[in-house]
């Protein structure tokens, strides 16, 4: 049987570990799921949810930004050219 850190540290988890997690009903989170409002996918007739994607949902909700995912790197020929000085 696993102890309470494993289970805490689990990547997927079941609609009563998220909802948990989420700090809301089970209720709410299984229709937040039907309604495709959260990140969720079904293994068989059972929703999942995948602790990476919903923080991921949660910072995006937020209004949260990653400074890596939000830099763009311009390659030199993209570059818009400077206006010459007079």
């Amino acid at each position: 049987m696993p102890s309470a850190a494993q289970i805490a540290l689990r990547e997927v988890m079941d609609i009563r570990q998220a909802a948990d997690y989420l700090g809301i009903s089970g209720d709410t989170l299984y229709r937040y799921a039907s309604e495709g409002f959260v990140p969720a996918f079904k293994l068989g007739n059972r929703w999942r949810f995948k602790r990476s994607l919903l923080d991921a949902w949660m910072d995006e909700q937020s209004g949260v930004r990653k400074p890596a995912a939000t830099t763009v790197k311009v390659k030199a020929t993209q570059k818009k050219p400077v206006r010459r000085a007079r």
